[in-house]
This record gives C-alpha cells, sequence and structure tokens, in this order.
C-alpha cells in the first residue's frame, strides 16, 4: 500500500478562521495557524498561488514552520491554466513592461503576452517554490483546466510544454471538462498522462453539468490525488458567488464510504496518495478530512 497523506485545499480560509471551531484560541497568527494545522494533518494545498504568483520568502516560511514530514501542493497559477487572469495579479514590474493596448485590459490570457515576459512569469513562479522543494516539502503543482479546455491534440501539446517549464516539479492534471474522460476518450486521456508520468486528480464533484468530471479512480503516476469538491448542485455552476458559496457542503459518513474502495485502490497501485477536501467552507473540509482519516485507520 502507497502513503496515503490527508488534508485540506487551505488552512488560512476566512471562514476556517471565523467559524472558531477548528483553531484553538492561541492561534491567532499566520504562523501559530499554520503550526496548529500542520500538527492535525501531513498535507494542505496551497490555493494563494492560483491568484498571483508566491512570494519565495514566504514559502520558505512555510517550510520552516512545519514538521519535517509535512506537504505542500500547490496550485498553479491561473494564468498558466489557460483561466482570464486580472491584470493586477502579475508583478508590478511585468506589468508595467507590457504593450500598451495589454495594459488598457482588466483581464489577461496568458496568449496575448510576449513570450520573454511570459517566460518571466514562470521561472518567477518555480523559483518561488524552491524552498519547499529543497526541504523535501513540495508534493505535487495542481494545474486544474477550466471547462473550456477539451481535449485534443493542441491541448495535450500545452500540457507538455507547462511539464518542460517545470522540468523539476510534480504536475498534476485535473479537468474540469467531462469530455476528458467520457467514454469515448477515457482510455486515450489516461494513457496520455501514464505515458508523460502526469498524476490525474481524481474528483468528486456535483454529476449533471459539462463542468462535471466523473469520479474515475485511476492511478497515472507514482502519486495519485483524490480531491472532494462536495456536491452543491445549486451552487456548483452559479455566477457571482464566492469559492465558499460554491463549495459549502458537509460530506455525510455514507458519502465518504463510497469512496474507501476506491481509495484503497488507489493506494495499492501508487507509492503516494495525496486527499484533499476543497469543502472549504467553515470548518466543513477539516471535519471531513478527520473523519476519512479515522475510517482509513
Amino acid at each position: 500500500m502507497g502513503e496515503i497523506l490527508i488534508g485540506t485545499c487551505s488552512w488560512t480560509d476566512p471562514t476556517l478562521i471565523g467559524c472558531g471551531r477548528f483553531y484553538p484560541g492561541w492561534a491567532k497568527s499566520a504562523r501559530a495557524r499554520l503550526e496548529y494545522y500542520s500538527s492535525q494533518f501531513r498535507l494542505v494545498e496551497v490555493d494563494s498561488s492560483y491568484y498571483s504568483i508566491p512570494n519565495e520568502k514566504v514559502s520558505r516560511l512555510w517550510a520552516e514552520r512545519t514538521p519535517d514530514n509535512f506537504i505542500f501542493d500547490v496550485k498553479a497559477f491561473r494564468l498558466f491554466t489557460q483561466h482570464p487572469t486580472p491584470l493586477a495579479t502579475l508583478p508590478t514590474d511585468l506589468r508595467s513592461a507590457l504593450p500598451a493596448e495589454l495594459k488598457a485590459k482588466t483581464s489577461i490570457y496568458q496568449r496575448e503576452i510576449p513570450d520573454e515576459l511570459v517566460g518571466e512569469l514562470w521561472q518567477r513562479f518555480e523559483q518561488a517554490l524552491l524552498p519547499l522543494d529543497s526541504m523535501g516539502k513540495l508534493g505535487v503543482i495542481l494545474f486544474q483546466f477550466p471547462p473550456w479546455f477539451f481535449p485534443g491534440y493542441s491541448q495535450c501539446e500545452y500540457i507538455l510544454g507547462c511539464k518542460e517549464r517545470l522540468p523539476q516539479y510534480h504536475l498534476a492534471i485535473e479537468f474540469r471538462n467531462n469530455v476528458w474522460l467520457n467514454e469515448k476518450n477515457r482510455k486515450q486521456s489516461l494513457e496520455f498522462l501514464r505515458e508523460n508520468d502526469l498524476p490525474l486528480v481524481c474528483v468528486d464533484e456535483p454529476q449533471g453539468f459539462q463542468s462535471s468530471v466523473p469520479p474515475v479512480a485511476e492511478v497515472t503516476s507514482d502519486i495519485s490525488l483524490v480531491r472532494f469538491h462536495g456536491r452543491n448542485r445549486e451552487a456548483w455552476e452559479k455566477k457571482g458567488i464566492t469559492p465558499a458559496e460554491r463549495f459549502d457542503y458537509l460530506y455525510t459518513k455514507e458519502e465518504l464510504q463510497e469512496w474507501l474502495p476506491r481509495i484503497r485502490q488507489l493506494a495499492g497501485e501508487t507509492q503516494q496518495l495525496h486527499i484533499l477536501f476543497n469543502n472549504c467552507r467553515d470548518d466543513k473540509a477539516v471535519v471531513n478530512a478527520r473523519q476519512i482519516t479515522l475510517m482509513l485507520d
């Protein structure tokens, strides 16, 4: 059996801190909260890196403030996963180097940015994670592609290009378009990931939408991942709501038990399995992470 690590997709979510049911009263600083979280779980996902490129100094502090066996999975910057990215989230010096017509935009795509600036953004992202990597605390870089990212030759080439830009890191791929894993394309998609040593991110999420990926449990690398997004159908594709509202869901014991055979199967076929709860509203994620830990024990 591979090693199973369990955690949540944030330790700094405002609703988690605000609910007062997870952090003890003394854990009021950023340092204290991370130290307490890492005493409870061995894994966490850094979500803030999706919204802006992380700071190397901050990632060094994360590494220094956690136990030796603690692991950080890091979400890729949204520009790198073909999401529209607010111009204000780019580093100030690179933003000022953009052509005038791009500076006038509110949001921007990577394809619009000059190649030399794109290269610099990737280099800074890679550099920012070096402290975690050098201390053996970097798990995977999660690339979560949007619903409009359909399967095809150019899309596969783009994924491989991402891997080439971060050669020393382990990329994991999460699709938000179910066509990648439907009956027609599933075998080919899984073969592509296996041939290129790219972990498939297995998901639990509401079904019946174009962005709904089926709960396929397949190993495609020596690390496997399962992310639990909750089953809040009413909010899944609702516009103008916060992530906390979209992922507001508490799994029942029976719903978690559905995954136990699949989790054991995945762990039996890989070296390390990461289980992450993204239902980060109040303390729902930490409650479910603790529940499934007890179930697996």
